[in-house]
């Protein structure tokens, strides 16, 4: 096996390297319009629930039955597509996310079209978080997997700090529908470079379909690892407005810029990390799951000073993409099978996070208050840790991987 993936490496990682950079370029800009397009109701609900003539709560759904569509169908939709050429599919799913899109800013379409409009969104994208990494760094020598991933990482992360932002103040100005219809085109940007771009060949013929040293307990460690951090975050983040608002202080108006800076500083942790990941593997997980313990209890114990809080913040910033970046990064290098299967279940531990923090969250909000979500957010990201760090331990017994 290690004779006929060391081949297949030296041949997908041929091709010019302009073709190559246009469609890792290609996959980014897939990856900033789906994870705009997930959140992007956040920032028009009022706008939205209006027109629709529905409440807030109920476009919120918007949001959560796309989270919980992902944690659904991803494993089954990986295992099933496995042996289609990659082409094919993004192709597909790059379709079903344009179709989607523009079917959205039809001014016929109600809140029902609408949810399945987002359904048909998540289903694809559940499919496409799942294969854009192999695909992308299938195109490269195995050794510069972890830069591959920090660049898609990259995309991802600016729909926090660009998509969502930007697409809220079109909304705002030009109704809660023309952000759909551009979305809908950077997706067909997307899907004319992969078509036209990407080589066709079967999955399992790339070194990317494979883990580099496959091993059953690291991987399930890793997922573990994300569910726990993801959770940790997702108990408090849901709530941070209120906990800026009532705990340390700020206006209205200034919420909006501390979000930023938030945002901000999460774009520039995973730039600063992508370039990290082939050189210390162990590190580049570890150190964000720390830091984001420090963070999240730091803010439970020092959120009341604005300056403290703001820097906190920008610290949690810097360490929820960077952790979730270095866990995917860490699941090509010791998935146990396929490695769209694999990642399809750090995908599946992702969003369940979102879900669990999300509903943790709201009880102990009202259970203990604001600060308390930030202080159990705090100690289940130290429960992350705590089985990363075990797993790093009987790593150094054992050896390098």
């Amino acid at each position: 096996m290690t004779d006929y993936r060391s081949a297949t490496a030296e041949n997908t990682a041929q091709g010019p390297a302009w073709r190559r950079g246009a469609v890792v370029a290609a996959l980014m800009l897939a990856a900033f319009t789906f994870n705009t397009t997930e959140n992007l109701p956040v920032g028009l609900l009022p706008l939205m629930a209006d027109d629709l003539g529905v409440s807030l709560p109920t476009v919120g759904l918007l949001v959560t039955g796309y989270a919980l569509t992902v944690v659904v169908v991803s494993l089954p939709l990986a295992h099933a597509t496995r042996a289609i050429p990659r082409r094919h599919l993004l192709t597909v799913l790059l379709g079903l996310l344009a179709a989607a899109s523009w079917a959205s800013t039809l001014g016929i379409v109600s809140y029902g079209p609408l949810l399945a409009t987002r359904a048909t969104t998540a289903l694809a994208q559940a499919l496409y978080w799942s294969v854009m990494g192999p695909v992308a760094v299938g195109l490269y020598p195995p050794e510069r997997r972890g830069r591959v991933i920090g660049l898609l990482s990259v995309g991802g992360s600016l729909a926090t700090v660009l998509g969502v932002p930007a697409g809220t103040w079109l909304g705002a100005h030009a109704g809660w529908r023309t952000p759909f219809a551009v979305l809908g085109a950077l997706a067909l940007v997307s899907l004319v470079a992969v078509a036209v771009l990407l080589p066709t060949s079967r999955p399992q013929e790339s070194h990317s379909a494979y883990g580099v040293a496959p091993d059953r307990r690291r991987f399930l460690v890793v997922v573990a690892t994300t569910a726990l951090s993801v959770t940790g975050v997702f108990t408090a983040f849901t709530y941070v407005v209120t906990f800026l608002n009532e705990v340390s202080g700020f206006e209205d108006d200034a919420v909006s810029a501390v979000l930023l800076a938030f945002g901000m500083a999460g774009l520039a942790g995973v730039t600063v990390t992508g370039p990290l990941l082939d050189r210390f593997p162990r590190a580049t997980l570890a150190v964000p799951v720390t830091t984001q313990t420090i963070a999240l209890l730091g803010l439970y114990a020092g959120g009341h000073s604005k300056v403290v809080c703001v820097a906190l913040l920008m610290l949690l910033g810097a360490s929820v993409g960077p952790a979730f970046m270095a866990s995917q990064s860490r699941v090509l290098h010791v998935a146990p099978g396929r490695t769209e299967s694999a990642l399809a279940a750090n995908s599946v531990a992702f969003n369940a996070g979102v879900a669990v923090g999300a509903l943790l969250g709201g009880a102990l909000f009202t259970a203990v208050g604001v600060r308390g979500t930030f202080l159990v957010g705090g100690l289940v990201t130290a429960g992350a840790l705590a089985v990363l760090s075990w797993e790093q331990r009987e790593q150094r017994a054992q050896g390098p991987s």
